[in-house]
């Protein structure tokens, strides 16, 4: 992992203490300029151009009755997302973000894009098949690989100019990947990260518990890497993918909810120092995401209950971080506004 340039953050600090406000009063705003400066490596940072990757895979734990929502859903969820429909086309096309929707496991034949702003791929690793976590692993090694390096691609694809990347995801069950997936690298027990997801009712989430304990007592012990192989999915793979890759670009990666979170903290797990190059959307209603923002030491900028995924609530966040940019950049210091500091009478 690339190191944040310090001395860049210092020059930030050092104007934010110049602009015409008492110091600190703009709060987290203030501390995501430093952030990017440090991470771009200049004292005026900006969010813009910013690109936002969502990646849709099944799950075969469906099976077990862990949603309320079978897994045809995902690939119409797709489909809706390709049309403009869904609540994160409606946010990109809003905040002027293009939206790629990359296919890394769906199942069923889905439709070229229809709508301007959005574009669409198949990668081949979404053909090949995936485990049940509950009784086998999710993935081979290769495929694991694979779905790394669909991430990284549809990164390398971005122009050098993108500031910043947005990760989001599409899958039904994937919540309940993502809990397996956080009990086994926080060490902590399922009733402790399984939540409702997409709204399931008390049998439901008793499922849920259930085959996230079973997989956790099959994996316990497992290595970061294993975890995800043998619990995880190829979207939260190649979420991985695409975060490594956008940080070794330098590029800082705005993290959605509870999938995304704990994609990061795997990658984190594996590539010590890859956390500071993310910024922490918001923190969701999901059971787990407050032991995953805690474990990395994050301070996500929203809380308002947000539970859809599909990188909606890092797209939420967005204008947040280019309110602090343009303030950061767009303020008069003292001295140009020719108003007094204190202390200077």
């Amino acid at each position: 992992m690339p190191a944040p340039d310090l001395a860049a953050a210092e020059r930030a600090r050092q104007r934010q203490s110049r602009l015409t406000k008492p110091p600190g009063s703009l709060g987290v705003l203030e501390e995501v300029a430093v952030k990017l400066a440090a991470l771009q490596g200049t004292p005026l940072p900006r969010s813009r151009p910013a690109s936002a990757l969502l990646f849709a895979s099944d799950h075969a734990v469906t099976r077990h009755g862990v949603s309320p929502y079978p897994p045809a859903v995902t690939g119409a969820m797709v489909e809706n997302f390709l049309r403009g429909g869904a609540a994160s086309s409606v946010l990109c096309r809003h905040l002027g973000v293009p939206l790629r929707v990359v296919d890394v496991g769906v199942m069923r034949p889905l439709s070229p894009p229809a709508v301007e702003g959005v574009s669409f791929r198949r990668d081949p690793v979404a053909d090949e098949p995936g485990g049940d976590l509950r009784v086998e692993d999710a993935m081979s090694e290769a495929t694991f690989q694979r779905a790394l390096a669909a991430g990284a691609a549809e990164v390398d694809a971005l122009p050098d100019e993108v500031r910043l990347v947005v990760l989001g995801e599409m899958g039904i069950g994937n919540t309940t990947v993502a809990a397996a997936v956080a009990a086994l690298l926080l060490g902590r027990e399922a009733e402790e990260v399984v939540g409702r997801g997409t709204g399931v009712d008390e049998a439901g989430l008793a499922r849920k518990v259930e085959v996230v304990r079973d997989a956790v007592r099959r994996l316990r012990g497992a290595s970061p890497e294993h975890a995800v192989r043998s619990a995880g999915g190829r979207d939260i793979a190649a979420l991985m993918g695409a975060a490594g890759r956008a940080i070794e670009r330098r590029k800082a990666v705005l993290v959605d909810g509870f999938i995304v979170s704990v994609a990061m903290l795997a990658l984190e797990r594996m590539a010590p120092g890859a956390r500071e190059w993310m910024l922490f959307a918001h923190r969701s209603a999901e059971a787990g995401h407050r032991h995953v923002l805690e474990s990395l030491g994050a301070r996500p900028l929203l809380e308002l209950g947000l539970r859809l995924g599909e990188g909606s609530g890092a797209l939420t966040a967005l204008p947040l971080v280019d309110a602090a940019c343009a303030l950061h950049a767009g303020m008069a210091t003292f001295e140009e506004a020719g108003v007094p500091d204190k202390g200077r009478g």
